[in-house]
C-alpha cells in the first residue's frame, strides 16, 4: 500500500502518502478497482504553521535542536488525484472509491482491457509517473489518421523521434499512405554516432518507402512540370488582388494547362488590363523560380521544370500514397513557400480523388478499399492558422469523410484556430513549459485535462500523454528511442541470417 484516501471530491481526491513511499506526478494508482492518476503533490502537517516556522527558525539559527515526536505521523505528503478509469465496468468512473481506502500502484495485469493490436500504430509503452511498464499502446491506424493528429511540444522534447517511431510501425501495412515533408532531411536516412539510421533500414522499406529529393542521388528526383500547377495552388503561397485572381482563372479557362506559359510569354488575354498581366508575370516567375529569356521559359530553381520533364511526378506520388506507401519529400534545400505549394498540389489531388471515388465519379475506384492518406505538417500554424482558406483547413474540416487526414506538429498550438484544434481528435502531448500553450491544448483535448497542466509541464523528453477519442482515458506513455528500434531490428536480422547459415550436421 502506498497511501490512503482522506478526502476530496470527484475531480480531486486527497491521498495521504505512506511515509516510506514516494508518489510522483502522473503516477497511476488503484483503489476499489478504480484507477486514479496523481496530478499534484503538496506538504501536509498536523502541526500549526506557526509551530513549523518556529521549529525551522531554531534549526536555521542554530539555537537548539528540534525533535518532533511521531514525526512520520505528524508530517506527510498529500497527493491529489483524479479518477480516470473503472476497471470493474471498463468505463469512465461514475462514483468515488471508499473513504479511507488503501491504494496500490498499478500493475501490468490491470491493463488487460488494453488489447494489443500489432496492425495498429505503435505509440510507446504505458508509463506510471517515471516507471515504464511493459504494456505497448496501439491505436487503430485508419481511425487515428483519418480523424487527424496533433503533436504539440516545445523544442527538443522528441517530436521527430515520435514521428519516426509512428512511421516505422506503419511501413508495409498498406492501410495508410503518409506524405512526409522532411524539412531537415532526417527521416529517410541519416548518421548517428557513426551508424546509419532512418526509415530506409526497415526490413520492408524496399517497396513501401519512397524518397524524392531535388538534389540527392538517392530515390527519385523531385521535378514538377509547371503544367501541373493550377491557379488555386498558387493562391496557397501568393497574395493576389481580386483583378489578378480573376485573370488567373480566366487564363486557366482559356489556355488549360498551358496557362502559365502563355501568361509568361505575353500572350494576349481578353479582359484583364496589361498592368494586371504584367504583375501576374512577375509574381509567377518569383513563386515558381522561373525566368523568361526571349521566347523561352528558363527554370532558375531545381523544382519546377518546363517541356516534358516532371509531368508525371505529382500523379506518381498520388498513386504511391493511394497504395498505402510512405512518400518522403526532402524539402531541406527549398523555401517554405515551395514546400507548402508542393504539399498543396499533392493533397488537393488526393482529396479530390477520394471525394470523386466516394461519390462514384472515379473509374476503377472502390472507396472502402482506399487507404487513409495523411500529410505530416511541421510548423502547422503557418498553414492552419490565420483566416485564409486552403486545402489543409478543408481537410481538417471535411477530410474524415473522405479518408484524408492531417498530422499537425507544432510548438505553438495556440496559433491554430479553436475550430481546427477541435477537429484534431488525437493529441499526442509532449512536454511544454509555456502555460499559454498548455491551456490551448487542454481546452481542445478530447478528454478532460483540466487538472493536467502541471503534469504536461513536468513531462521529460520522450514522455507523452495520449488524449484521443480512441482511448479509454488520457494514457501516459514513454516513446521508444528510434535508434533503439532500428538497432533491435538489425539484431533480429543478423540473428535470422546467422541461423540460416548454420547447416545441420545430419
Amino acid at each position: 500500500m502506498v497511501g490512503q484516501i482522506i478526502g476530496g471530491d470527484y475531480g480531486e481526491i486527497w491521498i495521504r502518502q505512506k511515509s516510506d513511499e514516494n508518489l510522483e506526478i502522473g503516477e497511476l494508482l488503484i483503489a476499489d478497482g478504480i484507477m486514479l492518476q496523481v496530478f499534484d503533490l503538496e506538504y501536509g502537517s498536523l502541526l500549526d504553521t506557526k509551530d513549523l516556522a518556529r521549529m525551522s527558525g531554531l534549526q536555521l539559527e542554530r539555537m537548539g535542536g528540534v525533535d518532533i515526536k511521531e514525526r512520520n505521523l505528524r508530517n506527510y505528503i498529500l497527493a491529489k488525484a483524479k479518477p480516470v478509469f473503472d476497471l470493474n465496468t471498463r468505463s469512465t468512473p461514475k462514483g468515488l472509491p471508499g473513504f479511507f481506502t488503501m491504494l496500490r500502484r498499478v500493475e501490468e495485469e490491470d491493463f488487460e482491457f488494453m488489447r494489443s493490436d500489432a496492425n495498429g500504430i505503435y505509440l510507446g509503452k504505458v508509463r506510471s509517473g517515471s516507471r515504464v511498464m511493459n504494456i505497448p499502446l496501439y491505436l487503430d491506424g485508419k481511425d487515428m489518421l483519418s480523424h487527424h493528429v496533433l503533436v504539440p511540444a516545445a523544442t527538443g522534447m522528441g517530436k521527430s523521434n515520435l514521428m519516426k517511431v509512428i512511421l516505422w510501425s506503419l511501413i508495409g501495412k498498406r492501410y495508410a499512405g503518409i506524405l512526409v515533408l522532411d524539412a531537415h532531411n532526417e527521416y529517410y536516412e541519416y548518421t548517428h554516432n557513426g551508424k546509419r539510421y532512418g526509415l530506409t533500414l526497415h526490413p520492408q522499406a524496399g517497396d513501401n518507402v519512397l524518397y524524392y529529393s531535388p538534389t540527392s542521388t538517392k530515390g527519385y528526383t523531385l521535378r514538377i512540370n509547371i503544367r501541373n500547377v493550377k491557379p488555386h495552388h498558387l493562391k496557397e503561397i501568393v497574395e493576389f488582388s481580386s483583378a489578378q485572381e480573376d485573370a488567373l482563372y480566366l487564363a486557366y479557362k482559356e489556355w488549360g494547362d498551358e496557362w502559365i506559359e502563355r501568361i509568361l510569354l505575353g500572350d494576349k488575354l481578353r479582359g484583364p488590363k496589361e498592368e494586371t498581366m504584367a504583375v501576374l508575370q512577375r509574381k509567377i516567375q518569383v513563386a515558381l523560380e522561373l525566368a523568361v529569356r526571349g521566347d523561352t521559359i528558363v527554370p532558375l530553381g531545381n523544382i519546377f521544370s518546363v517541356g516534358d520533364e516532371g509531368k508525371r511526378t505529382i500523379r506518381d506520388i498520388v498513386e504511391h500514397l493511394d497504395s498505402g506507401r510512405i512518400v518522403i519529400i526532402d524539402t531541406s534545400t527549398i523555401s517554405k513557400d515551395l514546400e507548402i505549394l508542393i504539399a498543396s498540389m499533392i493533397m488537393s489531388e488526393i482529396f479530390e480523388r477520394h471525394k470523386r471515388c466516394k461519390e462514384g465519379r472515379e473509374r476503377d475506384c472502390v472507396f472502402s478499399e482506399l487507404p487513409v492518406v495523411s500529410v505530416l505538417l511541421e510548423e502547422a500554424p503557418r498553414v492552419l492558422g490565420g483566416d485564409k482558406s486552403n486545402v489543409f483547413k478543408t481537410i481538417a474540416r471535411e477530410g474524415r469523410k473522405f479518408m484524408v487526414g492531417l498530422i499537425a506538429i507544432t510548438q505553438l498550438p495556440s496559433m491554430i484556430p479553436r475550430e481546427i484544434m477541435a477537429n484534431l481528435n488525437t493529441k499526442i502531448i509532449l512536454g511544454n513549459e509555456m502555460k499559454s500553450e498548455r491551456d490551448a491544448i487542454i481546452s481542445s483535448a478530447p478528454q478532460d485535462l483540466s487538472k493536467d497542466s502541471k503534469m504536461i509541464a513536468s513531462l521529460d523528453k520522450g514522455e507523452a500523454i495520449v488524449s484521443s477519442i480512441f482511448t479509454k482515458f488520457p494514457v501516459p506513455v514513454k516513446v521508444d528511442l528510434f535508434e533503439d528500434i532500428v538497432d533491435s531490428s538489425r539484431q533480429e536480422i543478423d540473428e535470422s541470417d546467422r541461423r540460416r547459415k548454420i547447416k545441420p550436421l545430419f
